[in-house]
Order: C-alpha cells, then sequence, then structure tokens
C-alpha cells in the first residue's frame, strides 16, 4: 500500500537495525482517518472470504481492527495480554514473546467470544519473527474456530515472520512490507 509507505517514511523511525518506531499513527498516537483508509485496504484485500469475527492482540493492533470491524460491521475481539479480576472465566490462553519488548506474554480470551461458528480475520500491526501471530493462532484453533485470513499493518520482511506463519499453511497479506532497516534508512520490498 503506497500511502502506508509514505506515511512510514514521514513519520517512522528506523532505530537500529531491526526496530521500527511508528508511534506518530499507529503506536501511541493514533490517526483515524488513515486507520479508516487501512481498514479499506483490508476490506477490500479480504472481501471474498466469509468473516464473522475480526481478532487481534492488545494494543496496537486494536485501532485498524475496529475500523475494519465497522467496515465489516462484526465483532472485534482484542487477546489481553494480562488478565484481571473480571478475566476470570473459563479462557483460552497461550504464551507469546514480543519481540520488541523482548519479553514473554500470556495472552487470553475469554471463550465467550470465540467459538468453532467464527471465521475469524487476525489483523497485527508488525509482524517480526511471527511470535504473536502463531500465539493468536493458537489461541483461534484452541476455539476450533477458523482463520479465514491474517492481515498486517507493517511487516519486517528481513525477519522470519512470514516464513514461520505460511510453513503453518496460512497466507500473510501485509499492507507494506520493510526489506531493510540499515543506518537508518527504511527500505521497502518491491
Amino acid at each position: 500500500m503506497k500511502e502506508l509507505e509514505r506515511y512510514i517514511l514521514e513519520h517512522g523511525e528506523a532505530l537500529g537495525e531491526d526496530i521500527l518506531k511508528v508511534d506518530a499513527f499507529l503506536n501511541h498516537q493514533i490517526d483515524p482517518m488513515f486507520m479508516m483508509e487501512l481498514a479499506k485496504d483490508l476490506k477490500e484485500h479480504f472481501k471474498d472470504k466469509n468473516i464473522n469475527k475480526i481478532v487481534t492482540i492488545e494494543t496496537s493492533g486494536i485501532a485498524p481492527s475496529v475500523f475494519l470491524g465497522y467496515l465489516l460491521n462484526v465483532p472485534v475481539v482484542y487477546f489481553k495480554k494480562s488478565t484481571s479480576k473480571i478475566l476470570k472465566d473459563a479462557l483460552y490462553q497461550t504464551k507469546i514473546h514480543s519481540f520488541t519488548k523482548d519479553i514473554d506474554y500470556q495472552i487470553s480470551c475469554s471463550k465467550k467470544y470465540l467459538n468453532e461458528n467464527d471465521h475469524v480475520l487476525l489483523i497485527d500491526d508488525f509482524m517480526a519473527n511471527g511470535e504473536a501471530c502463531l500465539g493468536a493462532i493458537d489461541l483461534i484453533k484452541q476455539a476450533n474456530a477458523t482463520v479465514e485470513g491474517i492481515g498486517i499493518v507493517i511487516e519486517k520482511a528481513f525477519q522470519d515472520g512470514r516464513a514461520k506463519v505460511e510453513a503453518q499453511g496460512y497466507q500473510v497479506y501485509a499492507q507494506a512490507r520493510i526489506s531493510s532497516l540499515h543506518d537508518g534508512e527504511i527500505t521497502f520490498c518491491e
């Protein structure tokens, strides 16, 4: 998506060889008009899929997911990274590793919100090593739900996330694919 590439170049910042900071529009401050453009692109890409629910992992995948949920008129479920006093009912749970924060999370989803009747579109903000995506797929499989598609806003294509996810039999659609963050310069895949 050329508009996303332009936005990344204008508002993003390469922090070393493997971290891209996009908090000006996606991870800290959210640009709602641009989120709607991302959602429209995702809707168009997955228009032939039978989707009745969108899932994401808190927090940065929530904004594009909610806008897409609005366009598709389907609920959005986000997998929580921590439990609370009110999230104590029957849960699907799995562990994931955050590449950016270099920590493990246990993600959870109430069994009330995901089941075998669901055909889900998984949306996430970034794909690096694929751990978050594979963890989310694990929760979806625990619910016996069907993964209809995987949409990623920004893929760091120089890392092996896509290969890991595709090796499990899932196709990945990334709206922007970064080939390099070498010397602070953001380069996109052709």
